[in-house]
């Protein structure tokens, strides 16, 4: 494809989201779909366009003085991309399948100084202007600099499951991919983020990766995990499971010691959990059906660490999923928080004395977070906060409550929160 096409397309799918709500992922699957003719770099052009046109709308329609989604692709392609505009402007002429040619305007727009010093810092920060008070609270008078961090692309992060192999010989089978080692986690590991315009690193692919020797997983989501504490030889229940990421990160922690019950309320997000677990070797987890009445009943006051992984905005992903940055509403947002405190009470029955439970969030919102566990100790007094994790890597992210708040700009991962709440003996 030639660049008036691969413009059209991707002005064709932010359409599609816009006009159909419907999530980027699938709306790119079905432009693929169609586009029978468009090859592996043509649609990991296509996507990369579309994801930074979604990240940087608020801010490219300020620039381009218009909050069209064509508007907001141009800018995109002369202000992060930064095409010449003579490339602009021959793309955009194509035949058959150029969009027009640019107006006097957009031209005004693109050859304009790029300056956002006179922009509101929503716009400057590129988040919805409802959320500034909620952002203020976490940050201050960085919550622009902090959202603009959420604004980029994001690398590759991957887990070295000690359960099949260790750090070094991961590295070796993922050195075609540039891939490095973190620090902490010690089984952390990066592959930097690729251009906008090229294909994420297929690590499926990677036959290490087929033998379990590696999940796929943010910095941030692992250093949540570890956050669980010591967890060798205890009973750990992953009350909101999901797709099991954390689940193994831990089960390979406790070193096929212990047990691991997976639980999720969506009986279908259970299917890859158990998928992943026999790939990664894991041998001490249990799955927990919704579908079987009272699953869960014998462990109550059982459990030493329940995990709560809690359903939330996910604005803390952001630069990874940036369509759901504009698709959060207030609405949406309180029933995020109706349901934290409801799972938030469900794990209390289960943990027994001295034991505790580990609160999890990929928000950067305190109404999510800070919020949700003031509220907890008050209808829960006989629990009380301890400090998330301890090891001294951490300490640069701790809230003065003694919770860990992560974000692209202070640790270089996605935004996470993680409480620690303790029972007394």
């Amino acid at each position: 494809m030639r660049d008036g096409g691969r413009l059209a397309a991707a002005i064709e799918v932010l359409e599609d989201i816009e006009t159909r709500h419907r999530p980027v992922r699938l709306a790119l699957k079905e432009w693929g779909g169609r586009a029978r003719y468009a090859g592996a770099k043509d649609r990991a052009w296509v996507s990369g366009l579309v994801l930074d046109v979604l990240r940087r709308r608020r801010s490219l329609g300020w620039r381009m003085g218009d909050e069209g989604l064509r508007a907001a692709t141009l800018g995109a392609l002369r202000f992060v991309w930064a095409w010449p505009i003579e490339r602009l402007a021959a793309a955009t002429v194509e035949e058959p399948h150029g969009i027009g040619a640019l107006t006097e305007a957009e031209t005004t727009a693109l050859a304009s100084p790029h300056d956002l010093s006179e922009a509101p810092a929503p716009v400057r920060g590129d988040y919805p202007e409802w959320l500034a008070d909620d952002l203020a609270r976490a940050y201050g008078d960085d919550a622009e600099g902090q959202m603009a961090a959420l604004a980029e692309r994001a690398p590759v992060d991957v887990r070295v499951n000690t359960l099949k192999t260790d750090v070094e010989r991961a590295l070796k089978a993922l050195a075609p991919l540039n891939a490095q080692a973190v620090g902490y986690p010690v089984t952390a590991l990066r592959i930097a983020a690729p251009e906008a315009s090229e294909r994420t690193p297929a690590l499926e692919t990677v036959p290490a990766f087929v033998r379990g020797w590696f999940e796929v997983q943010d910095l941030g989501s692992q250093i949540a995990a570890a956050a669980a504490g010591e967890v060798k030889g205890k009973q750990v229940l992953d009350l909101c499971a999901g797709g099991g990421g954390k689940t193994l990160a831990i089960a390979a922690a406790m070193g096929k010691s212990g047990q691991i019950y997976a639980y999720d309320s969506d009986a279908r997000r259970l299917a890859d959990t158990i998928r992943r677990a026999e790939r990664a070797d894991v041998r001490n987890l249990q799955i927990r059906s919704p579908i079987k009445p009272d699953a869960l009943k014998d462990l109550e006051g059982r459990i030493d660490v329940v995990f709560i992984d809690a359903p939330c905005s996910g604005s803390g992903s952001w630069r990874r999923h940036p369509d759901t940055k504009w698709r959060l509403t207030p609405e949406t947002l309180a029933r995020r928080q109706a349901e934290q405190d409801t799972v938030l009470d469900q794990g209390v029955v289960f943990v027994k004395p001295g034991g505790r439970i580990v609160y999890v969030t990929c928000s950067v919102l305190p109404s999510e977070n800070e919020d949700r566990i003031a509220a907890f100790l008050e209808r829960h007094p006989e629990f009380a906060a301890r400090p998330a994790g301890d090891a001294p890597e951490l300490d640069g992210w701790r809230t003065p409550e003694g919770f860990l708040r992560m974000s692209p700009k202070t640790s270089a991962t996605d935004g996470f929160f993680v409480a620690v709440l303790e029972r007394p003996r």
